[in-house]
């Protein structure tokens, strides 16, 4: 985790995007479009190696804006791409529902709402004040909170 003295998350998302490229480079022999390997055991792989990487601290770094976020979302878009040999004129949106396979946008929805779950329902008090009920903000930026992530995407 990348933490800056802003919380804007920049560098944090680049560095796990050089990450995702890199790793996707040296599996691209059994991951490319001349692969012999099926759909099914490439969407495997990279839900099992390359996922993983963007997905860590997702409760933290969905907070960003949508410049950073779409960042992830275009190697996704990219990667299932080139994996599957999937047309130019194909719509990320139809990719994602024929591949049942969740945008980052939509990630970001689901592990927020995991995680406020999951504070709701914890056994000590004091983690009831991280869900941020009551709390009021002051700042002039608009930033977003991880109680508000579920909304924010939701819609996605």
């Amino acid at each position: 985790m990348h933490l800056d003295r802003r919380l804007t998350w920049r560098k944090h998302i680049w560095t796990k995007r050089k990450q995702l490229d890199t790793q996707l480079r040296s599996m691209y022999w059994l991951m490319g479009r001349k692969s012999n390997l099926s759909h099914e055991s490439k969407i495997a792989i990279y839900k099992t190696i390359l996922k993983p990487i963007w997905t860590y601290g997702i409760q933290l770094w969905g907070t960003a804006n949508n410049s950073k976020i779409e960042i992830l979302e275009r190697f996704q878009s990219k990667t299932l791409r080139t994996m599957l040999d999937i047309p130019y004129y194909m719509s990320n949106k139809y990719i994602h529902q024929d591949l049942r396979m969740n945008t980052v946008k939509q990630e970001i929805a689901k592990h927020s709402k995991n995680y406020q779950m999951r504070i709701s329902t914890h056994v000590n008090e004091l983690a009831l004040n991280l869900t941020g009920a009551g709390s009021v903000s002051h700042f002039r930026l608009k930033r977003h909170s991880v109680p508000t992530l579920a909304v924010r995407f939701d819609h996605s």
